[in-house]
């Protein structure tokens, strides 16, 4: 069935199964129980999916809610990660209609998989109920700016203050929590600012460099030159002329902010331990296109 949902092209589609064999360094599954995303961020790696889905629209303006059977044995995926939302938001605005990620959490219940969900919104917080019936599970959220301003003009999903609110709401939940700065944009975001304001709050800290590539570099880089002309010469010499050296220095910074602030830091390389509580580990993925393994998800000791 298709219909418009605020100007949403909407498609319930049936699907022979939902859990996909991953290929992201984690490995495991990677889950999607939608096709689309309606946060339509403007630096969206995931848009590249319109190649296999056959989707002429626009990204951001269209959403295909997957119909799949039961789980009936949860417990086959003892052992494995499992990732929520690798090239969708499982918490998008049409998840409080479809309630498809609830369902999908409702459905794993009792696996002893590491679960990992990946959003931009504060939506999570109604399924506290069944999240907290999970041994190892991690909630991770998207913030590269504490500018509303810059949020707006990059992406639809919620302010910046409610993904803080509800990541605050989480960890004192006593579940596992990431603040990802993604994507790191150069010359605008400043991580330390937002380190700042988690580092109470989260468990993990992740950087990850803005990969330029696809259909939306040229959307990137006009609006650099229209709204941050100073900074043209800066993106020339990452994105033309790949020169590393800016994110070479703000590995460095990276590092001397771990140090400042008493936390472990590693790179894109190295598998981590679990975080001391008010210590984040801070990890280093400005150059995630090489990573080949990482230890990324887990229960982080409790209070």
């Amino acid at each position: 069935m298709q219909q418009k949902i605020n100007d949403i092209l909407v498609n319930e589609i049936k699907v022979k199964d939902v859990m996909t064999k991953s290929n992201l360094p984690t490995g495991g599954y990677s889950v999607n129980p939608y096709i689309g995303c309606t946060h339509a961020c403007k630096y969206c790696y995931a848009s590249f999916m319109k190649r296999f889905t056959g989707h002429t629209e626009e990204w951001g303006t269209f959403l295909d809610v997957k119909d799949w059977g039961t789980i009936k044995n949860p417990h086959k995926y003892d052992g494995q990660n499992i990732v929520i939302g690798s090239v969708t938001d499982g918490y998008n605005p049409q998840e409080e209609i479809f309630e498809n990620t609830r369902k999908l959490l409702t459905q794993l219940v009792g696996t002893t998989a590491e679960i990992f969900i990946c959003t931009k919104s504060d939506l999570v917080l109604r399924d506290l109920d069944i999240l907290k019936q999970f041994d190892k599970i991690t909630v991770s959220w998207s913030i590269n700016t504490l500018d509303e301003n810059f949020k707006n003009d990059m992406d639809c999903a919620v302010s910046i203050q409610r993904r803080l609110t509800a990541m605050k709401k989480v960890y004192d939940e006593g579940i596992r929590t990431v603040c990802f700065v993604s994507p790191v944009f150069p010359g605008i975001t400043d991580f330390e600012a937002i380190f700042e304001r988690v580092k109470d709050q989260c468990d993990l800290f992740w950087l990850e460099n803005l990969n330029l590539r696809g259909g939306f570099k040229k959307t990137i880089m006009d609006y650099i030159k229209e709204k941050y002309p100073h900074l043209v010469d800066l993106y020339d010499q990452i994105y033309t002329k790949h020169n590393r050296t800016y994110f070479e220095m703000l590995e460095e910074k990276a590092k001397q902010m771990a140090l400042k602030y008493d936390c472990p830091f590693v790179d894109n390389q190295t598998p981590y331990n679990r975080a001391k509580p008010g210590h984040p580990i801070i990890v280093d993925y400005f150059y995630h296109e090489e990573v080949r393994g990482s230890n990324n998800t887990g229960t982080r000791n409790k209070k």
